[in-house]
């Protein structure tokens, strides 16, 4: 993979993905994981235990009529923008462009995010069938191994390729040792963990991942980087430079409400500033690895 992925300037672009009526079973709970602009399939169900969606096919659609100038707002107490789509309807993932807000956004306060501005800003806002209690969820969140192979579709090399190359736990510190998987039990509320991560591009970093809220009904998380990213020797985040904030919502028995935001500081090596495509098709691919859709199945999110 190359930078020219990320070589062209950013511009304002909606993709909205159309989602087919059925998911496949898939192991234990949601698969969600370390979920970042630079990393979340499908399993055959065993035992009691499994749980089916409905597998959501992505495509790319028109864009929605609503009001974009107030910025992203996650759903923290205030209208969310983008808006949720109808449960059958579009998932809808937007690259968000400087020209909107200037140099110096300022994140939603829910965030946490001190820093202000970005190099780079997509959220994505779906909703989805989903059955499985909050603990199968999280054993999902803490199941970072399970995140190695993950592939989507680099429109630089017009084929589907392998984005996240290995990833697995680690003791309790930035420099712990790798360790299995997190387990439920791990994953409570206010509870900051540690992962390596092997990314097609960046290569190996780690990262913080802190539960923010877990509860029966929600559950919020957000990832960082903690070591220097570099491509080859060439630095192109620092800590603290890529950051990501996960929101899932139960809205009733079998219907959960999901919304992400990731972004890149605003003094990120500007290889990284690149198209719009490039970062809709990673959050894409971490969409996908959410709700249980393959990871190679067509249509990619952009071409």
């Amino acid at each position: 993979m190359s930078l020219s992925d990320f070589g062209l300037e950013i511009q304002q672009e909606m993709i909205i993905m159309r989602t087919k009526n059925e998911l496949p079973w898939f192991r234990d709970a949601l698969t969600i994981s370390a979920l970042l602009l630079i990393l979340p399939a499908g399993y055959a169900a065993q035992g009691s235990d499994h749980f089916q969606l409905l597998p959501r096919g992505l495509q790319a659609g028109q864009p929605i009529d609503t009001d974009l100038r107030s910025g992203p707002q996650p759903p923290c107490g205030k209208e969310i923008v983008p808006p949720y789509p109808s449960l059958d309807d579009l998932a809808i993932v937007k690259s968000w462009s400087k020209s909107e807000f200037g140099r110096d956004w300022k994140p939603p306060a829910c965030t946490g995010w001190a820093e202000v501005g970005f190099t780079t800003l997509v959220t994505t806002a779906a909703r989805f069938r989903h059955i499985s209690e909050t603990g199968g969820l999280l054993r999902h969140i803490g199941a970072i191994s399970e995140l190695a192979g993950m592939r989507y579709w680099s429109t630089t090399h017009k084929q589907w390729q392998t984005l996240i190359v290995d990833a697995y736990a680690l003791t309790d510190s930035p420099v712990g040792q790798r360790r299995k998987d997190f387990t439920s039990d791990e994953m409570k509320e206010g509870k900051v963990l540690y992962f390596e991560q092997v990314d097609n591009l960046a290569g190996k970093a780690i990262y913080r991942m802190h539960i923010v809220e877990a509860s029966p009904s929600r559950v919020v998380f957000e990832v960082e980087n903690v070591s220097t990213m570099r491509y080859y020797f060439t630095p192109i985040l620092h800590p603290g430079e890529l950051q990501s904030m996960y929101f899932l919502d139960r809205e009733s028995d079998k219907v959960w409400r999901y919304y992400s935001i990731v972004r890149t500081g605003k003094k990120a090596n500007g290889l990284i500033a690149g198209n719009e495509f490039s970062s809709v098709n990673r959050a894409v691919a971490f969409y996908r690895y959410l709700v249980g859709v393959p990871a190679t199945q067509e249509p990619p999110g952009a071409r």
